[in-house]
């Protein structure tokens, strides 16, 4: 094919030549054929269109995410002025080339990323050798994101292991307000002194945060698909030990790579990708704190739809909605049902798996009334009997105290009797039916997937 290509390069050159004098014999014909010569090289050269038509057949999946919320009060606006943030993610699946989605989606003035790197995380803030590389947008090592708005970068090769920690460096010039973050995340990330150090082994530290700028989604490319974690602060890991993973999603991801189960046949290969936020609601937004999140009605298109290659979700809210509600006037549970069904219908437009989780125990948290807990065990008795999800996930079961149904467990509790400790979150993760997500001929799909939820009861 070379040597095709440069004898017709040849072709064409003479042939210019020989029409680069025009006598009144070729002069009328001199265009004609030299657009037949331009023809006949573009069909014989071959096709350099190679990423118009690479796209088709990629396949990206959530190997680690979390859900944005913004802006924060003014009195606690974090700012960046010329510097590096190095944030610290853990993936639920492996892959060979991996991508990053960057947020702004709740700033009120476009965000410039002048560079931006990922690698393993070695210790700390440090990037393991030889693991580093450069991320690009639309080709170029910096962007300017609109107010509003994400971006993708472009996919760079990397070998990402399953449940390994990656340290993804972007450099912020100028002044950088952290309006779009993931407040509760539970993970120490880092922040340079001034400068570009987003190529730097050693991160040199200024300072530490503890919630996610910008970072909203890392993808791989993998054959399989992902599950979406939607929830509140309890899907969010609120009051697990920080750094650990102990959030329930995570240790979902643990057993998925480690539990060996020869039917599931998609073992292994199953992103976890974790959209709780603290303090969310199903049907509305507490004005008071944007950081708990849009209602999940509101979010659901960009936290769920936009998710790479998500097949499954997992809907586990309505906690706050009710807690939130007057004490003696509770919201009707009628309310939620309703809301939970717009949110299968959604999903099932999309061709995505519903698993109901049921609400864990609240007595004894600073806004239960015993109003409020009839409200919860008829939502929890709507989700195990309705049959409207695709199956059911009992968390509810999985933690509560057996000789007192509305509390935890006490080696369960973390101490303020609503979100569980680092036991609880284990407990949960566990208490996923893996038979959920068996690969299954699509006629089968739900009947399987409602009769493991069903073993579970």
């Amino acid at each position: 094919m070379h040597s095709m290509s440069a004898a017709l390069s040849d072709f064409a050159r003479r042939s210019a030549a020989a029409f680069s004098r025009p006598t009144p014999a070729n002069r009328p014909r001199r265009g004609m054929l030299l657009g037949g010569v331009a023809l006949a090289i573009a069909l014989a050269l071959p096709c350099h269109q190679v990423r118009a038509q690479d796209w088709t057949t990629e396949h990206w999946t959530g190997t680690w995410g979390a859900a944005p919320a913004g802006p924060p009060p003014s009195t606690s606006l974090q700012t960046f002025t010329d510097q590096t943030v190095r944030l610290i993610v853990h993936t639920s699946i492996g892959g060979n080339r991996v991508r990053i989605r960057v947020s702004n989606e709740f700033g009120t003035t476009p965000l410039t990323v002048g560079a931006a790197r990922i690698g393993l995380r070695a210790t700390g803030s440090d990037v393991a050798p030889g693991t580093d590389r450069a991320l690009t947008f639309s080709g170029n090592a910096s962007i300017t994101i609109p107010a509003g708005a994400p971006v993708l970068s472009d996919p760079v090769e990397l070998n990402v292991p399953a449940l390994a920690d990656l340290a993804i460096s972007l450099y912020l010039p100028g002044t950088a307000e952290a309006n779009t973050i993931h407040n509760i995340a539970s993970q120490t990330n880092y922040v340079s002194l001034p400068g570009n150090f987003t190529a730097a082994a050693t991160l040199p530290v200024q300072r530490t945060i503890t919630f996610w700028p910008f970072l909203t989604e890392v993808d791989v490319d993998s054959a399989g698909p992902s599950i979406v974690a939607l929830g509140d602060s309890i899907t969010d890991g609120t009051r697990s030990t920080i750094d650990t993973n102990n959030r329930w999603p995570d240790w979902l991801a643990r057993r998925l790579q480690t539990v060996r189960d020869p039917v599931l046949g998609v073992n292994g290969r199953l992103g976890v990708v974790n959209r709780g936020i603290s303090g969310n609601r199903l049907l509305s937004i507490n004005p008071a704190n944007l950081l708990s999140g849009r209602g999940i009605l509101e979010r659901f298109d960009r936290d769920v739809l936009a998710t790479a290659g998500v097949r499954y979700m997992t809907l586990m809210i309505g906690i706050n909605d009710i807690g939130n509600s007057p004490a003696t006037n509770p919201i009707p549970a009628a309310d939620l049902i309703a809301g939970y069904r717009q949110v299968i219908a959604r999903a099932h437009a999309r061709g995505i798996a519903v698993f109901g989780a049921t609400l864990t125990p609240f007595e004894g948290a600073g806004y239960y009334s015993p109003e409020k807990e009839v409200v919860r065990a008829a939502l929890n008795n709507w989700i195990r009997s309705s049959d409207e999800f695709d199956g059911v996930i009992d968390f509810d079961l999985a933690t509560r105290d057996p000789s007192r149904p509305t509390r935890f467990l006490p080696a369960y509790d973390s101490g303020d009797h609503l979100h569980p400790n680092d036991l609880g979150y284990q407990a949960m993760g566990n208490a996923v039916p893996l038979t959920l997500f068996r690969s299954l001929g699509t006629a089968g799909v739900k009947a399987a997937q409602k009769k493991s939820a069903a073993t579970v009861e």
